[in-house]
């Protein structure tokens, strides 16, 4: 397990989801929001095209979280604010900084973005690291 120094930031994940993630994850979720999945209908209710599915952002903060502290046994708690809309074929930046430790447990703030817009904004995991 990881150790850590409140400030301090963690590394980056740096992930494109590909133009037929959306699908994909459509049959692993059982999310089959046609916003997420059909083109044409999620342009005619004026989206720029097919979005992500907010849980697969809330994934990739998660998977940041975990990958850094040494595996997914070390995530205790994650939660997130869904504030943006995510879209398909751009890359998708997690950014997490400890805000402290105590007891061999970190509490980390972390952040989504693609291009200038955050997707997951005040996000708070904790992390068992000693």
């Amino acid at each position: 397990m990881a150790s850590y120094e409140p400030g301090e930031q963690l590394p980056e994940l740096r992930t494109t989801p590909d133009r037929f993630l959306t699908v994909r994850y459509a049959g692993a979720s059982g999310d089959f929001n046609p916003i997420h999945i059909d083109e044409e209908f999620a342009r005619s209710v004026g989206l720029p095209g097919r979005i992500l599915h907010g849980l697969w952002s809330m994934a990739q903060v998660a998977r940041a979280q975990t990958e850094a502290a040494g595996g997914p046994e070390t995530l205790k708690a994650l939660s997130v604010q869904f504030r943006g809309m995510g879209v398909l074929e751009q890359e998708v930046t997690v950014t997490s900084t400890v805000r402290s430790i105590e007891d061999g447990v970190a509490t980390v703030a972390a952040e989504a973005r693609q291009a200038d817009a955050r997707i997951i904004r005040n996000a708070v995991a904790t992390l068992v690291v000693g």
